[in-house]
């Protein structure tokens, strides 16, 4: 689990598409270096958020770590387009010791969005995005958390109908995360508020149980309906 206040920004300093050395598993490894801040107390097997997406730390040194990417993580997030000399926003996950100054973030990205436009306002930035994916906009809400590239921001505008969202980023944290140095037109790694999923499940499984009970509520609503709707065509 991760708090989306990105720690430090790193750079990739090696992509593989195909590492055959024991921790790059014959497959995608990164390499990202300065990152020294973050790994003095690293080890082997622990969990760094690169970008928003929770990765396994397979070697590190004093300056740099590796992890291994798997491929259903690069059709869900934009690592696939990452290159040497690229920075990154890196994240720990959390201790039992670290306050939650952002929201609950899995490092799980549902989807990434397009940057739409970029327009100051004051000293701080608004961006607009638009989904990949448009049905994760039903779990935008105004004024609700996204992470975006890791980063825990506040929604402050949702098109529904066209799948875009806009954040507000304040001075202070344009100089500690990646998104800033991003053009209109380059892709962000999207993670929805775990919440809103939570809910939609909930709701679901409630009504599937309330549908399959002959004696509940809305299954006596339905079947009145039903009966009024015959009795109508019969009529």
């Amino acid at each position: 689990m991760f708090t989306g206040l990105v720690e430090i920004i790193g750079q990739v300093s090696e992509y593989s598409t195909q590492d055959t050395s024991e921790s790059g598993g014959n497959g995608v490894s990164i390499t990202i270096s300065k990152a020294a801040e973050i790994l003095g107390d690293c080890h082997l097997g622990d969990s760094i958020a690169v970008n928003g997406t929770c990765l396994t730390v397979t070697e590190f040194n004093k300056d740099s770590f590796k992890v291994g990417v798997s491929q259903e993580t690069l059709r869900k997030t934009n690592l696939g387009d990452l290159k040497a000399g690229v920075n990154v926003n890196l994240e720990r996950a959390v201790t039992s010791d670290v306050r939650l100054g952002g929201h609950v973030v899995q490092g799980h990205v549902d989807t990434i969005a397009t940057i739409i436009s970029r327009t100051p306002d004051g000293n701080s930035i608004v961006f607009e995005f638009e989904l990949r994916d448009k049905r994760f906009i039903n779990y935008i809400v105004h004024k609700g958390f996204i992470a975006v590239d890791g980063t825990s921001l506040t929604v402050v505008d949702v098109d529904y109908k066209l799948a875009r969202f806009k954040i507000m980023m304040i001075a202070h944290t344009q100089t500690r995360v990646v998104l800033p140095q991003k053009a209109i037109g380059d892709s962000v790694n999207i993670e929805v508020d775990l919440t809103g999923k939570l809910i939609e499940r909930q709701i679901e499984t409630q009504l599937e149980n309330q549908l399959q009970n002959e004696d509940s509520a809305l299954q006596k609503l339905v079947n009145r309906l039903i009966d009024e709707k015959i009795a109508k065509l019969k009529a």
